[in-house]
């Protein structure tokens, strides 16, 4: 299961704190509006929704920068507001730190029409905005803080405080999949044990989903997916460290990468000396 979904599941798990956070209001209502956008190339399964008072709140969660997300978000407007005829507040969040500026965009613009939406880059986001409410504590270790490692431990201890089992269950499942966008699988294991997520009845009907799509491991995919993109977030705060912004096409190659080749990269790149050492890992790499 990709990480957009999984956010679209655990937002319309309990929306509300969405809604206070991101609107910074307490509303009466919220309902979750399961609405149809047909042609090509919404993708309403990926969205969120939402019906606060008398205007509709549209969640986006991305992983990575969407060349056509300024346009989409500019159509996913116009056929809401044809449909329901209300105010439409639209928020992209952006759940992996990046260099790109592609995540900076916030408008679609032509000589004659501008449309603007909010950008949220959960790394910019204070960690201690999304502890008021346990159903942010799985995107509260992706946000900003001085020390990472401390809020790594945290959460954790905050979740087995949740007198609530299936909560806690539920939620230490979302935590241990977002997770993956930043940690180590082996460092999520250390503080979220797995066995007992697989109690959950999150994480049974994720299993459940993914079947049901005709992904026989979509869950293990997921986890192995959001492993992956934290590797290659690592290998690549490290090579700016060192070398300072890298060029599109060496983060495109570096994004091709699999777990293994990655973990070998992060080896090499302690002996590089410039970039010119990792274009020769690339050239030299077997096809």
């Amino acid at each position: 299961m990709t990480s957009d979904n999984l956010c679209k599941s655990l937002v319309e798990s309990n929306p509300r704190p969405f809604v206070t956070w991101l609107l910074g209001e307490s509303v009466a209502e919220v309902n979750i509006l399961k609405t149809e956008l047909s042609v090509e190339p919404i993708r309403a399964d990926f969205v969120s929704f939402l019906g606060v008072g008398n205007q509709i709140l549209h969640l986006e969660f991305q992983t990575q920068a969407d060349p056509d997300m300024s346009l989409r978000m500019l159509d996913y407007y116009t056929r809401l507001y044809r449909q329901y005829h209300r105010p439409v507040r639209q928020i992209v969040l952006f759940l992996r730190e990046t260099t790109s500026t592609a995540v900076q965009v916030d408008s679609f613009e032509t000589a004659s029409t501008r449309h603007r939406y909010q950008v949220i880059r959960l790394w910019e986001v204070e960690a201690s905005e999304l502890l008021a409410f346990p159903t942010l504590w799985p995107f509260a270790i992706l946000a900003k803080t001085a020390n990472p490692e401390y809020l790594l431990t945290d959460v954790p201890q905050r979740l087995e405080s949740l007198e609530n089992r299936e909560e806690r269950l539920s939620l230490t499942t979302y935590t241990y999949l977002l997770g993956g966008l930043k940690f180590r699988k082996e460092m999520l294991q250390q503080l979220l044990r797995e066995e007992i997520m697989r109690e959950s009845v999150t994480y049974r009907d994720l299993v459940e989903t993914s079947e049901q799509s005709g992904l026989q491991h979509g869950l293990q995919q997921g986890i192995q997916q959001g492993r992956q993109e934290g590797e290659i977030e690592l290998t690549l705060r490290l090579l700016n460290h060192k070398f300072g912004p890298l060029s599109d096409s060496l983060q495109q190659q570096i994004r091709s990468l699999d777990i293994p080749q990655l973990e070998s990269l992060a080896e090499a790149l302690l002996d590089f000396q410039n970039t010119n050492d990792l274009d020769n890992c690339f050239t030299q790499a077997p096809n």
